[in-house]
């Protein structure tokens, strides 16, 4: 039986012992059969079997291993429910034993040892209560004072662990706020509902509010996106916690506070991964993912392992990233074997290595150079990599009989105006080119910017913002489609469960965001006015950038698949021999210079135009 034996329980058990003679006495005296019970000295005995059934029924029901500071209805319930099976257990054994008391002592015995057994510990939680209500009076100035938003379980959740002074949920909580006008003035752990959303920044004033707590996890897209902007309105801190009903058990407990982020503000619909579609293809199966150790491939290498691939090689030139990662996937994932393995993609030999000696069913091919500006300044190094990096990696994969290999590319590839954005889309080609022969299920995937990415603008602005500003955007009118890394690489990973060949399946980027509200949601949420502790200055477009990013080329529609957020581009295929030409003309001009590079690439890739922005600082 798993109990500590720990001074309480020894008081416990002792208090337990003494209820029992004494609630069989009192119920006996009660009830006016003290006398006939109690006539002779053969009812020490008869309680003493007694003793020892309430005991082991209140062991059974794991009553001497609680913390009974944080008791609940279900342990009283608990308690109940093991007193009256052993108050049972005891009249049936002592008639059977040819001993009879009365029903009404042992009914009254029963009420009176939930009572006594019950009331010791509810004297834990009383105590602990009071002291912690001393504390909170104590130290109240230490924890900022809180507006809780929602009065469901997870606010519920936030409540009573503030109240317990829970380090990860610091605060002190002083009132609630709920768009369910019927919970208006009730009181959640004693801390009462004050009004609705609408209400907030009235409620802030009027009560000294230094935190918002937004505990609304489940509400609707544009419910949330509402309140956010609301509370920015606010100089409080505004902080988030996960969905309750989401969680398992072992995990609500250690639940913390999170900084609400750009990610919450754009409040996009997060993907979840349909194992259904994924497993045929991955599960049991060795996958290579090329540019494993960067955002996007090592993000596709987390979300393959709640699917137990047999065999993960994370394939990457920078042996850090590509380190830690499997560190962190051997430690959540004792089934899955992650292995590292150091080259480029520009080497064949080395890249040959790999495929012979794992023999990869479905190859992920991330890896690329995908920062614009530098791009411009190296493009031979962009046709390199992106074009002959991936040409080999597509020759490997047709030529061992790989099952799937799928192409990462980006909305920069439709229409482009930068080189790294028609390497992608040249890399397009070759997929489109190999998929017409091979029996490999060859696709791309097309989509936006992801948040948090390596080079990704949010990592930039945060460190402007962190020394003071000013926060650089390139221009006012700026647009670009943003998600998250975990949901682009879940849409990744079910487009490869529906590729047949040749697809460049498009991700559904929801709407654009102008990068200059992005810039002034990071400044509100570091506690900061824009334009008064932080400004925010416009550059100018850099070389190869564009205002707008479109996620089609004026030639394409799109067919929708079954799959929420994924469609089909309709664009017309690229001829054998086409591709093949256009690769010669490219091979050709890696010996030569960046700007017959530039020439040639624009004659290959026909929706390639060349700009010339200049940034320069207004």
């Amino acid at each position: 039986m798993d109990i500590r034996f720990t001074r309480r329980t020894a008081i416990l058990v002792f208090w337990d012992i003494a209820a029992t003679f004494f609630a069989y006495y009192l119920a006996s005296l009660l009830t006016g059969l003290a006398h006939e019970v109690f006539g002779t000295h053969e009812i020490y005995f008869l309680l003493g079997a007694a003793v020892v059934v309430n005991l082991s029924f209140l062991l059974v029901f794991q009553l001497y291993n609680n913390l009974w500071e944080y008791a609940s209805v279900d342990d009283a319930l608990r308690i109940v429910v093991a007193v009256s099976i052993s108050t049972l257990v005891t009249a049936v054994f002592l008639w059977l034993m040819g001993h009879w008391i009365p029903i009404r002592v042992y009914l009254g015995a029963l009420l009176l040892m939930v009572f006594f057994i019950g009331g010791i510990r509810m004297l834990f939680r009383i105590a602990r209560s009071k002291s912690r209500e001393f504390e909170l009076v104590k130290h109240a100035e230490n924890r900022p004072r809180t507006l809780i938003v929602g009065a469901g379980e997870t606010g519920s959740l936030a409540i009573m662990r503030m109240v317990s002074k829970d380090p990860l949920m610091p605060g002190e909580p002083v009132l609630v706020v709920d768009d369910n006008v019927s919970k208006r003035k009730l009181r959640i752990h004693g801390v009462p509902v004050l009004g609705t959303s609408d209400d907030i920044k009235v409620l802030v004033d009027r009560y000294g509010i230094e935190q918002i707590v937004v505990a609304i996890p489940s509400a609707s897209l544009e419910q949330r996106r509402r309140i956010y902007q609301i509370c920015t309105q606010t100089d409080c801190q505004l902080r988030t916690l996960p969905n309750v009903r989401e969680l398992r058990i072992d995990e609500i407990e250690d639940v913390s506070l999170r900084e609400v982020d750009v990610a919450d503000l754009l409040g996009r619909e997060e993907v979840v991964l349909n194992t259904r579609v994924v497993c045929g293809y991955i599960s049991g199966k060795t996958v290579l993912v090329t540019g494993g150790g960067g955002s996007i491939g090592s993000e596709l290498c987390r979300q393959m392992c709640t699917v137990a691939p047999r065999r993960i090689v994370v394939f990457d030139m920078y042996e850090n990233d590509a380190y830690l990662l499997r560190n962190e996937l051997m430690n959540q994932y004792d089934d899955v074997d992650v292995i590292v393995e150091i080259g480029s993609i520009c080497n064949p030999e080395r890249l040959r290595d790999v495929f012979e000696k794992y023999r990869p069913s479905v190859v992920f091919h991330a890896a690329a150079h995908k920062h614009v500006p530098l791009m411009e300044m190296c493009p031979r190094e962009a046709i390199l990599n992106n074009v002959f990096g991936t040409l080999n990696t597509v020759k490997l994969a047709d030529e061992l009989g790989v099952d799937r290999f799928i192409f990462i590319s980006t909305d920069k590839a439709v229409n482009p105006t930068s080189v790294m954005g028609a390497t992608k889309r040249m890399g397009e080609m070759v997929i489109q080119h190999y998929a017409q022969e091979s029996k490999t299920v060859f696709a791309a995937v097309r989509f936006g910017n992801v948040l948090g990415s390596n080079g990704s603008v949010i990592p930039i602005f945060k460190k402007q913002i962190a020394e003071g500003g000013p926060v650089t955007v390139t221009h006012p009118d700026i647009e670009r489609f943003f998600m998250t890394i975990p949901e682009a690489s879940r849409l990744v990973i079910q487009a490869g469960g529906m590729a047949s060949g040749g697809e460049i399946f498009i991700l559904d980027m929801g709407d654009p965001v102008k990068i200059v509200d992005l810039a002034k949601s990071l400044i509100t949420l570091s506690g900061l006015k824009v334009d008064e502790d932080v400004r925010i200055e416009f550059t100018g477009l850099r070389p190869g950038e564009k205002m707008y990013e479109e996620l089609l080329m004026n030639e394409e529609n799109t067919l929708p698949t079954k799959m929420k957020g994924i469609m089909i581009s309709t664009g017309k295929e690229i001829s054998y021999s086409e591709v093949d030409s256009k690769l010669s003309d490219l091979e050709a001009i890696l010996s030569g210079t960046d700007e017959e590079a530039v020439k040639v690439l624009e004659r290959v890739v026909p929706t390639y135009t060349l700009t010339r922005n200049i940034a320069c600082a207004h």
